[in-house]
């Protein structure tokens, strides 16, 4: 992957599935984040709505069906170059809260690993502290309130 042109962000889709009082992550196969625990998402294709995105990206990297339930949050993602502090990557992350259908986990696409976890388990596997505001508001929003422990 080459680094983008910083006057141009990228649109960007992910998804947070719910199963009951399980959240859906995938391990990142590919930069930025490569190694880490996140939740399911990639770039918006040209002519394709947000949630048909967010789907695709879903079923793509885990073999996941889902139905959209409702929009999270929108997340700036900016990584920087650690050798000069300047912008190499700018994403416009737009997260979904959604209700699993069917299929069971399997890593594909950019996906290195992907399983369910509970709330607990995720907010510990996962680095950076705003996948896991996101994933601590859908789990208040739209997952089961007893689940939710702060």
């Amino acid at each position: 992957m080459t680094i983008q042109d910083p006057q141009r962000p990228v649109s960007t889709v992910g998804v947070v599935c719910l199963r009951g009082a399980e959240v859906l992550l995938i391990k990142r196969g590919n930069p930025p984040r490569q190694g880490q625990w996140s939740l399911p998402g990639g770039r918006l294709e040209w002519g394709e709505t947000l949630q048909d995105g967010a789907l695709r990206e879903l079923t793509e990297e885990t073999g996941v069906t889902a139905q959209i339930l409702g929009l999270i949050d929108v997340v700036d993602g900016l990584f920087t170059s650690r050798a000069t502090g300047e912008t190499t990557r700018h994403y416009v992350m737009i997260d979904y809260a959604a209700r699993w259908l069917s299929g069971e986990p399997q890593a594909g696409d950019d996906a290195a690993e992907a399983r369910f976890a509970s709330l607990e388990e995720a907010l510990a596997l996962v680095e950076w502290e705003e996948t896991r505001r996101v994933i601590r508001e859908t789990f208040l929003r739209f997952g089961d309130p007893a689940t939710v422990a702060s």
